[in-house]
């Protein structure tokens, strides 16, 4: 068996007596072993697999692209179900490789662990290592043809699951040739000065499941990725596929061949900002810088033979971060252009470094107080995008898969420019980068503090039922039912109010909480701030929800929460301030339409002499409908007293109270519907933000189009 073949020894199977001897072992050579287990080369034999047939090709002329020979590549999927690649690199060497007498191209697509990626010169960094990609695509396709542009000349060759010959005819069932003595690869045409590679395979149907498909949306991704990845390279995606459902309109028309290019010369930078989902609060930040280590590694001797060798290895760091506004993290990583979805050792020493310089920095500026705990690494990386990515000659992958970096080297040189490069960000002194950092700094502290507060809300304040929790406030008058679509939470204002609306309740089904005047502004205070506010606390303990990324909308004890404040500019004002709490830590309330605002009338008219059927008293809501009221009275002669103003809900008694405002029989309720979040966010920010001057301004140009009645209604 030979350093060019690989064979594997599998158990053929022992007869009905349990004997086992050698003659039992099947010995698989070359692309035979891959054809048996096709899993352990491409992963799976779904379209997973299939798609990563089209990885190992497509990666080929990300190489050249990355080796400074290639500035296009075009993948084509065909409508027979062919895939195909190409790109304008230097071509699949033609020459004869001299150990084996074959063509390069022929060595390159029949032979495992052949390749120009072994340490040879032809690359400096590359996603191809193991020298079986294109070999592997071969072996599991039942047809395969290539063309390279080279030295003036067109050469073409094909291959019939992996074997050498000659096609007559197009598509996977052309008549193959290859006969012994038959010339493999042959001279087609002149090239005309051009270079490159031409592959294009059709999947053999005896191996991949008969649901495997090719997956445009995730080649466009993967496309896109690597557009990002290598600035200036140009990549065309096509689509001729007929028989897939986005390839068809809605009435089942044919819709054309679908095309798209890719191209991004600002490089990782500009694919952070792409992958960014949130509004900024610092520009990318780009940190680079490269480290060497040393690795022993076997190496070819010119008579052969593999010698261990100590070679001093660089690897180049390119990383690009931003922090936002939001709570997702978002980190891609890639070694040589080949995404690394489960991380690896670079990954590692990213997020160490990362924790550790900003705990340092946080000390630094006393941010975090003395009793405070280090943050963690979640807490540092809450709002941040970031691309890592190395390069490094022959990297150590742990599967032919590329998911995971090994290289051990990798986390400490990562760590060492994450270090130096941040904490230079970090403790910079000018002006901009200053604010920047700061802000940076507060958003990691308030995601520490937030945890911790969190972690203690949802251990504290969530139970099955009132009567099995000692933690409701004393000043909750909680209902008897355990009906969640039934049940409602009152929040009053004042405890004037809190007397008459015990008496006007229906207790079987509605609780009260009453709080003490204007609660926190939560949009300018931060999450400590607002669990050390008393009212505040009680809102969400009564909840029994939790709060902020930990609210629960399974676990509220009630369907419905109503605002229930008095009907002047002070309830409007509360009122603002409840539904900022909602809006900022109990959003799915509101999302679910399950916070309402109480109605109460403004005024109450009695009438002096009622017809028969007609109610004794009336009321209005506004001074709009009680002017449009009197009228209606004193056109139609109907006799009433001077109407009574309600100064606020204390001023009802409980029959009163009950009829306008809680019983569901009579009462108005307004729904709270936050339909386009974002704008709604934008609103509570500026009612009730840090920032004053736009508060000031809004304020001043809108007081001459105020309708007074919107705010007492």
């Amino acid at each position: 068996m030979t350093a060019e073949t690989m064979s594997n020894a599998l158990l053929a199977g022992a007869d009905q007596d349990g004997s086992y001897t050698a003659r039992h072992l099947m010995v698989l050579e070359g692309l035979e072993a891959v054809r048996k287990r096709p899993g352990m080369y491409i992963g799976s034999t779904d379209s997973r697999g299939l798609m990563h047939c089209v990885w190992e090709i497509f990666d080929n002329g990300v190489d050249e692209a990355l080796a400074g020979v290639c500035d296009r590549i075009d993948v084509l999927f065909h409508d027979d179900g062919s895939v195909e690649v190409r790109d304008n690199g230097r071509g699949i060497p033609v020459d004869k490789e001299p150990k084996t007498g074959l063509s390069g191209v022929e060595v390159v697509m029949t032979k495992l662990h052949a390749g120009g990626k072994f340490g040879g010169g032809s690359y400096s960094a590359s996603g191809g290592l193991h020298g079986v990609g294109a070999s592997v695509v071969n072996a599991l396709s039942s047809r395969l043809d290539v063309e390279v542009d080279r030295d003036g000349s067109t050469y073409a060759v094909g291959f019939r699951r992996g074997t050498p010959g000659q096609f007559e005819g197009e598509g996977d069932g052309a008549r193959f040739e290859a006969k012994n003595g038959l010339r493999k690869l042959r001279r087609k045409a002149a090239s005309k000065g051009r270079n490159g590679t031409r592959i294009r395979f059709w999947p053999d149907r005896q191996i991949f499941l008969k649901d495997a498909r090719l997956d445009l949306e995730q080649l466009l991704g993967r496309a896109r990725q690597t557009a990002f990845l290598v600035p200036g390279l140009t990549i065309v995606v096509r689509d001729e596929r007929t028989d897939v459902p986005e390839a068809k309109r809605e009435d089942g028309s044919p819709a054309g061949p679908r095309e798209e290019t890719f191209r991004y010369d600002g490089g990782i930078a500009e694919f952070c900002e792409f992958l960014s989902p949130d509004r900024p609060i610092c520009d990318v930040l780009r940190l680079t810088g490269s480290g060497t280590f040393k690795e022993t590694v076997p190496v070819l001797d010119e008579r052969g033979h593999m010698t261990p060798t100590e070679m001093t290895r660089d690897l180049e760091v390119d990383i690009a971060l931003r922090w936002g506004t939001g709570y997702d993290t978002t980190l891609r990583s890639f070694v040589n252009v080949v995404a690394t979805p489960k991380g690896g050792t670079h990954v590692v020493g990213f997020e160490r470094s990362l924790t550790r310089t900003v705990n340092e920095a946080l000390r630094s500026a006393k941010i975090l107080r003395v009793a405070e705990d280090d943050v963690t690494k979640d807490d540092a990386t809450e709002g941040l995008t970031a691309v890592v990515t190395v390069r490094l000659a022959e990297p150590q992958f742990e599967g032919q898969t590329k998911e995971v970096l090994g290289t051990s080297a990798a986390s400490r040189i990562v760590a060492a420019v994450v270090a130096k490069e941040l904490k230079a960000f970090l403790a910079s002194t000018k002006k901009n980068d200053k604010i920047a950092a700061r802000a940076v700094l507060d958003k990691v502290a308030a995601a520490a503090r937030t945890r911790i507060a969190a972690r203690q809300h949802k251990e504290a304040q969530r139970r099955k039922t009132a009567l099995e929790s000692s933690s409701l406030p004393a000043k909750l008058a909680d209902c008897r039912s355990d009906d969640l679509d039934r049940n409602e939470l009152f929040i009053v204002e004042g405890d004037s109010a809190l007397g008459t609306a015990k008496l006007a309740r229906n207790s079987e089904f509605q609780a009260l909480l009453p709080i003490r005047g204007k609660i926190l502004n939560v949009q300018r205070s931060s999450v400590s701030d607002m669990l050390k506010n008393a009212e505040c606390a009680a809102i969400i303990q009564v909840i029994g929800a939790g709060s902020g990324r930990t609210f629960d909308i399974d676990q509220a004890r009630y369907g419905k929460v109503i605002l229930m404040a008095d009907a002047d500019v002070d309830g409007a004002h509360i009122r603002c301030l409840l539904l900022t709490l909602f809006q900022r830590y109990m959003r799915p309330m509101v999302e679910a339409g399950r916070v309402f605002a109480a109605v109460p009338p403004l005024h109450r008219i009695e009438l002096t002499r009622p017809k028969k059927g007609q109610d004794k008293f009336l009321y209005t809501h506004s001074d709009e409908e009680l002017r449009r009221t009197l009228l209606e009275f004193q056109r139609k002669n109907i006799g009433y007293k001077e109407p009574q103003r309600y100064k606020g809900l204390g001023e009802m008694d409980a029959d009163q109270l009950a009829e306008t405002t809680m019983d569901p029989r009579g009462r108005i309720l307004r729904r709270i519907n936050v339909g386009d979040l974002e704008a709604a966010e934008g609103t509570f920010e500026l009612l009730m933000g840090n920032e004053v001057a736009p508060r000031k301004e809004f304020i001043v140009n809108s007081a001459g189009t105020l309708d007074r009645s919107r705010i007492d209604a």
